[in-house]
């Protein structure tokens, strides 16, 4: 059927090995797993075309969003990306040594640290989130702007509710 596809079989033997469990909420989670996986797999080669590796543009994309003069501290950084505070210091170095970061002492905190990104980190991330953005239209180009939409607020309810369980 062409209609059906992976998880409709896992579903579809799950219920036939236990008929009275409910599994139709698998359809959800699981779906959103492997579409992660496969759209993980997307963005990898996007970025790829730019030399750069997914926690690279997520680094240099949060920089870049805050405007001029594109710099936050490490720790903000780290917050924004879902990240330690130890694994963005050796995330900034290798940034740093591509010369695509800066680093500086914070005036307000002499134990912070800021960063700033480089008229090269910003030229290379603006040339990466147009490669995103493109390959995100292409992954959805099947969907109807409407039908994104309401995917965008489904999911957008999903992870508000599962973001406030976690609180």
């Amino acid at each position: 059927d062409l209609n059906k596809d992976t998880v409709d079989e896992l579903l579809t033997q799950w219920s036939q090995e236990r008929p009275k469990m409910d599994v139709s909420p698998l359809g959800v989670v699981v779906r959103i797993q492997m579409l992660a996986k496969l759209l993980q797999r997307r963005t990898t080669a996007a970025l790829k075309k730019h030399g750069l590796k997914h926690w690279e543009y997520d680094v240099l994309s949060v920089l870049r969003r805050q405007g001029a003069p594109f710099e936050l501290s490490a720790s903000e950084i780290a917050d924004a990306a879902l990240l330690t505070s130890g694994a963005m210091t050796t995330r900034i170095d290798g940034l740093e040594q591509r010369g695509l970061v800066r680093r500086r002492p914070s005036k307000a905190d002499r134990r912070s640290v800021l960063v700033r990104i480089t008229a090269r980190g910003r030229t290379l991330v603006d040339a990466a989130i147009e490669s995103r953005l493109q390959d995100a239209v292409d992954a959805l180009s099947n969907s109807p702007r409407q039908e994104q939409r309401q995917l965008a607020d489904s999911l957008r309810e999903l992870m508000l509710g599962i973001d406030a369980s976690h609180r």
